[in-house]
């Protein structure tokens, strides 16, 4: 997008320092891996990653090889394919472990965010005797709530009685660490499950995962997380933190498309337990006597053994596009790009509030261990009015009631100048300036 016109005299300092960034940014050349939306004679402003990442511009090969193989092969693309349909889900495996902190072993791609969700809390939510409670955060995504009144009801038990929801000390908006482990603590044997998300979507909170997982295990009780907005945001390490289950979506910041085949993590000392109640389908079935037809169910070993269906195929194509760029990129350097365009949006928005006089509130934490690449912004006494301004100029950010925007700068494809472009227009749009 070409430097905006403003009438914030700051702006010319931001773009500046933006543009000595991006000459030394090793991950600038990735942008062009991606297709950034249309604005004008430009491009969009683009910081909606957290709701549905960008197009890998690799994606569309990808999509037209399974096609071919389709009409070159029909039925037998299941195994002569380029990439054989019949373990197509294998393709993401290697790319998922490694954005996970996982072994091989413990993660797959299947399904949707909350269909895996309600199977891995088929297996891990376990009530019995006095320990039926299952732990979730106050304000946790509607469908998380949904899946866990769900799941608490199918055991007969009463939500009023048996859910928790963490919520914050008066006052404040996220959760503190050790409110957390010591709710975990003083609920003990009456803690079934704790199942949390790995980054708050309303907030951008980093939940301390570790932490928690620990607390839960010390009172016998499972672990796990809905990890939507921290999958490819922030570095994981689930085996390490002995996480007892995961699962996340493949359309936010791994960027797969709408809809795309989300994913299930299930530690390894899980991995050959059929005394695991779960909801079993032919693809959790062994794999060498898969196509016998037996009537018998023989688990597959690790994450593979949730499985219940056939990989949708043209589904994940475009993930595959999408997780070479992550495999080229590295996790690391992204992490360390993030947090540096996270800390020029932060400190840009503040300046934006000194210069207009507006209150504008970041609910994130300004701790960088307890934040992705989300920032969630009140902007006290402004309406949709605000919102339209961005929109109007090109910005495309989540606006949610009464008056939060979300944007997120996410480091494979933003750069520090569109975030120093975002900053004149906030300004702009705080002072009534079109």
């Amino acid at each position: 997008m070409p430097p905006q016109n403003t009438a914030w005299p700051e702006h010319r300092n931001f773009l500046d320092s933006a543009r000595e960034k991006d000459a030394t940014d090793v991950l600038a050349p990735f942008r062009q891996r991606f297709h950034v939306p249309p604005h004008g004679s430009g491009e969009a402003l683009y910081f909606t990653g957290n709701s549905l990442g960008l197009q890998p511009v690799g994606a569309r090969d990808i999509i037209e090889g399974e096609l071919e193989d389709w009409r070159k092969f029909g039925v037998e693309a299941h195994f002569e394919g380029r990439r054989p349909w019949v373990s197509y889900h294998r393709e993401a495996t290697d790319d998922l472990a490694a954005i996970m902190g996982a072994q091989p072993s413990e993660v797959v791609a299947m399904n949707a965010l909350t269909v895996n969700l309600h199977l891995l809390l088929i297996s891990f939510y376990r009530p019995s005797g006095r320990r039926t409670k299952l732990m979730i955060e106050a304000g946790a995504f509607p469908s998380d709530r949904y899946a866990a009144l769900s799941q608490l009801r199918l055991h007969g038990l009463d939500p009023k009685e048996h859910l928790i929801e963490l919520a914050p000390r008066e006052g404040e908006v996220t959760l503190r660490t050790e409110d957390i482990t010591d709710r975990i603590a003083r609920e003990g044997d009456a803690l079934a499950c704790v199942m949390l998300c790995g980054v708050q979507y309303y907030t951008g909170q980093w939940m301390p995962m570790a932490d928690i997982t620990a607390a839960a295990h010390a009172v016998g009780a499972t672990c796990g997380f809905d990890l939507a907005h921290a999958a490819g945001n922030v570095p994981m390490a689930l085996h390490d933190w002995n996480v007892d289950f995961a699962c996340w979506c493949g359309y936010k910041y791994l960027n797969g498309g709408p809809g795309c085949t989300a994913g299930a993590f299930v530690h390894e000392r899980h991995a050959a337990r059929p005394d695991l109640p779960r909801l079993e389908g032919w693809w959790g079935h062994s794999e060498a006597r898969r196509f016998k037809m037996e009537p018998d169910f023989e688990l597959m070993h690790g994450a593979e053994g949730w499985q219940t269906s056939n990989a949708p195929v043209m589904n994940m194509a475009a993930l595959l596009a999408s997780l070479a760029e992550f495999r080229a990129a590295g996790m690391g350097r992204l992490r360390e790009k993030s947090l540096a365009l996270t800390a020029f949006l932060e400190a840009g928005i503040q300046a934006v509030a000194a210069s207009t006089g507006a209150p504008l509130e970041i609910l994130t934490p300004s701790d960088p261990d307890a934040r992705g690449c989300q920032l969630s912004v009140v902007a006290h006494g402004q309406g949709k009015a605000l919102f339209q301004h961005l929109t109007d100029h090109g910005v495309i950010v989540d606006w949610r009631e009464p008056a939060v925007i979300r944007m997120a700068p996410v480091p494979l494809y933003n750069s520090f100048a569109d975030v120093a472009d975002f900053l004149g227009i906030l300004h702009d749009g705080l002072r009534g300036d079109a």
